[in-house]
């Protein structure tokens, strides 16, 4: 199909000056999403400031003052309580909205999808005219987990999070460089501000707040979310820890299957799975890190063992760029199916 035959869309960008609107803004160029329009929208202090997009600058408007009407497309990553006011209002002038906040994530009547896990929950757009996109640590664990629960069948999940700062904004980032530089160049502390303690050169097992059963609400998202997507039968269980990082989160996932697979089959398998890199040769030290999986698309999938404590068992390491196919990269997906198959 020549470019002169390819539909163009009106898109929304909301929340586009923050980490992940700047992302949506990069990947749509990279990936030339057909737009025919794209509006970039923000709060009334970030109104009129400019941001580069496809070799040219486009002004920031008021996301309060903002008509959608005329609007095919809405990418919305400004927080869940504008989120909650705002993705209904815009669903409401005929926008289909794609959210990456936590709002209408378990909402029965809003799709949670990953494209390469559950693409088909995509045509349940029409029940509210909102998608929503899963939580960062969500989306790279069931792209890891979605071949090989249909190879073997997972009965049992454990997983523990190593999340870089960036997923909890730029102020977050600016928290960790600045806490560094103070260690290594002064005497003085940076006291902590975005998060409980201060995390250079520390661990934190806190993301969001905690919760009566003793599980934050980040864990709790990584339970619920990976049954919505992928299998209600599954028991997951988790323990999200922040780690000074900039970029990218890792994982520990521990898998106890129905029925026998072995590391080389998984691999196999894997190797095989959309949006999956398989890193894999211990002996070449070959395994993916953060720092390697950022700026990257892929899920990357390494260390594939054995759990040598159960009778069908497995471990393996996880690594994506949050920012990207944790979130941005993910919407836009999700966007490309939704005019390919639906609009």
């Amino acid at each position: 199909m020549s470019s002169a035959e390819v539909k163009q869309f009106n898109v929304a960008v909301v929340g586009a000056t923050g980490n992940v609107g700047r992302e949506i803004l990069s990947i749509l160029e990279e990936r030339q999403f057909p737009i025919k329009e794209i509006f970039l929208l923000a709060s009334e202090r970030s109104a009129g400031s400019v941001l580069p997009f496809c070799g040219r600058e486009v002004v920031v408007r008021d996301l309060a003052t903002f008509d959608f009407s005329g609007v095919q497309i809405g990418l919305f990553s400004p927080g869940a309580k504008v989120s909650s006011v705002y993705a209904p209002k815009a669903a409401a002038a005929g926008c289909v909205v794609i959210d990456n906040t936590s709002f209408f994530r378990m909402d029965p009547e809003v799709p949670l999808v990953v494209p390469e896990v559950n693409p088909e929950a995509i045509a349940q757009y029409t029940h509210r005219g909102i998608i929503a996109n899963p939580n960062c640590s969500t989306i790279q664990l069931v792209v890891a987990l979605k071949p090989l629960h249909e190879a073997a069948g997972i009965r049992r999940v454990v997983v523990s999070t190593y999340q870089a700062v960036s997923g909890a904004g730029k102020e977050a980032m600016d928290e960790l460089f600045e806490q560094t530089r103070a260690i290594y160049a002064t005497t003085l502390r940076v006291p902590p501000k975005k998060f409980a303690k201060e995390i250079a050169f520390n661990l934190i097992p806190h993301i969001d707040v905690f919760l009566d059963n003793g599980y934050t609400k980040e864990e709790m998202k990584m339970v619920h979310e990976t049954k919505k997507i992928l299998d209600p039968a599954i028991r997951v269980t988790a323990t999200a820890v922040r780690v000074p990082v900039f970029n990218s989160h890792s994982e520990s996932v521990t898998l106890e299957f129905e029925r026998p697979l072995t590391p080389a089959q998984a691999r196999e398998i894997l190797s095989r799975a959309p949006g999956v890199q398989v890193v894999d040769d211990p002996a070449q030290l070959l395994y993916m890190t953060p720092r390697e999986a950022a700026g990257k698309d892929a899920t990357y999938v390494s260390r594939i063992r054995a759990d040598e404590s159960v009778e069908h068992g497995l471990n393996l390491w996880v690594v994506a760029d949050n920012l990207r196919k944790g979130a941005a990269l993910n919407a836009v997906q999700i966007a490309e199916l939704l005019i390919r198959d639906h609009l």
